[in-house]
């Protein structure tokens, strides 16, 4: 295919993703997803490989692959519509409720449209369905299996959760999603042609994986290794242990995470393929901007776990924080072996510092931005979700027309970005005053342990959770009573460089 179609059809795919994206948002009904777009949308061929993917939620797509061949191990038909929340069955933690929809041409799959939403409510233990304190994945929620959609499974769904309207119309929106995704499809197939299409689809996996592979290249051979921890499960304090060696030989990359600690008893367990998102995220980080995501950059990058350990989940863990806070912290220190290898910024705030507070007919969730790390080329921005998020935040006027809530402080935590020749982003800080009984669920990390600096720059200042005067560990659930403040202080990023 000559340069100029393939980059004009590469456009066209990536804008299907997009479009799937912005109708998921417009037509949701939850804060969650049309204010803070907690959402992913993504293309796959009909082997299940990722073709191409709106600018969303790093975590999110990069699992995608997993939920996708779930589906195709069921059999898929066209017209049918796919529903899955299991994190052993290719999901990521059971909020994330991914639809996978098969695309047909003439009544044959040719590939795949998928979108994943975050879901403020799917049962469990507490409101919001993020316990910090649940020790197997049947404390956490409705476990959704990769199951055709119809309305008897949504009855299902929805007899399981505390707001099933808001759920009800949050998944006719992702349904509408990858149904567009269709109607596009069609349509570019009727200007361009069936087989030009589907060549496309070869072709942009082939070329990513030709500029990955070219952008490794350039990269030192050797074997680079760090560690990094997850401050407690929400059974206890104690740190777990991430440990990774990354290999580079020619033209691959391979990532061993001998010496991990064991799985948690706790819920910060990851499966499978949240780590390869985190991986493949801080690799292609370090590879820089130009180079595209897809199947073909996935390809270049092999992964080595421990079976059953901390980033290798396996049936009942609980895994709730493992999508969340060891995903980030998974990516932070992939990174920081690679900063051996190549220029990457500082330590962002690594972590989502997911605040979740409800009743048995609300629920408020929200991850809160932080530092980013500086680098060589400046200083880092503050208040910005970094790493394994993309989120925004949600509007104060939003929150408080929708909730019984109301925010009492909202502004960036001035100095808290490490000092150096460039300054680590500043975190912020968010008290909120509930005005009616409701639990909370406090699931952060990066309280004790700083993010790092580089080169000499300084760490940022760690986090801090609040109750009223009192301070909360890093994974934290609590009843509130009317008149409550919970206040988050999110962490800065790392300095840059020695002050001369």
């Amino acid at each position: 295919m000559d340069p100029v179609t393939l980059s004009v059809m590469s456009a066209a795919l990536s804008g299907i993703a997009e479009e799937m994206g912005t109708a998921l948002v417009r037509s949701a009904s939850s804060a969650n997803i049309k204010e803070r777009r907690d959402c992913s949308a993504a293309l796959f061929d009909a082997r299940g490989r990722m073709v191409a993917q709106a600018e969303h939620i790093p975590v999110h797509l990069g699992a995608m692959p997993e939920s996708v061949a779930a589906v195709m191990a069921r059999g898929p038909r066209p017209g049918d519509v796919f529903v899955l929340n299991d994190p052993f069955e290719g999901g990521s933690h059971l909020p994330d409720i991914t639809l996978v929809s098969p695309l047909d041409l003439d009544n044959e799959i040719v590939g795949y449209a998928c979108t994943r939403a975050h879901h403020s409510d799917v049962g469990g233990v507490v409101p919001g369905s993020m316990p910090a304190g649940s020790t197997s994945i049947w404390q956490e929620g409705l476990i959704i299996p990769p199951i055709r959609l119809d309305e008897s499974i949504v009855r299902i769904i929805l007899s399981n959760v505390r707001t099933p309207e808001i759920r009800r119309a949050d998944l006719q929106a992702q349904a509408a999603a990858n149904l567009l995704a269709g109607e596009r499809l069609r349509e570019l197939v009727e200007r361009r042609g069936r087989d030009t299409v589907l060549a496309t689809f070869d072709e942009v996996i082939a070329y990513t994986g030709r500029r990955a592979r070219e952008a490794i290249l350039r990269l030192p051979d050797g074997r680079y290794e760090a560690e990094g921890e997850v401050e407690g499960d929400g059974v206890t304090e104690d740190d777990l242990a991430i440990r990774v060696a990354v290999t580079v030989a020619g033209d691959g990359i391979e990532i061993d995470f001998d010496g991990t600690a064991q799985a948690a008893a706790g819920n910060v367990n990851a499966p499978i393929g949240v780590t390869r998102a985190a991986c493949t995220f801080a690799v292609k980080v370090a590879l820089g901007a130009d180079v595209p995501v897809n199947a073909g950059l996935y390809e270049a990058v092999s992964i080595k776990t421990p079976a059953g350990c901390l980033v290798d989940a396996r049936v009942p863990s609980a895994v709730v924080a493992g999508n969340v806070e060891t995903s980030q912290r998974i990516a932070d220190t992939v990174l920081l072996a690679l900063a051996q290898a190549t220029a990457v910024s500082a330590q962002g705030q690594g972590t989502m510092n997911n605040v979740v507070i409800g009743s048995s007919d609300w629920t408020y969730y929200e991850t809160l931005g932080g530092g980013q790390g500086a680098s060589d080329r400046g200083d880092g921005p503050s208040g910005v979700h970094v790493g394994m998020s993309n989120t925004l935040n949600t509007p104060v006027e939003a929150l408080e027309l929708e909730l019984p809530l109301r925010v009492e402080r909202y502004e960036l935590l001035e100095g808290s970005g490490g000092q150096g020749r460039h300054r680590g982003g500043d975190g912020l800080v968010r008290s909120l005053r509930v005005l009616e009984p409701a639990t909370l669920s406090l699931l952060a990390d990066r309280r004790r342990h700083a993010p790092l600096g580089l080169n000499g720059g300084d760490p940022g200042r760690p986090g801090r959770n609040l109750l009223n005067d009192e301070e909360l560990p890093a994974k934290a659930t609590r009843e509130l009573e009317a008149g409550d403040v919970v206040t988050v202080e999110t962490p800065g990023g790392g300095g840059w460089g020695r002050i001369d």
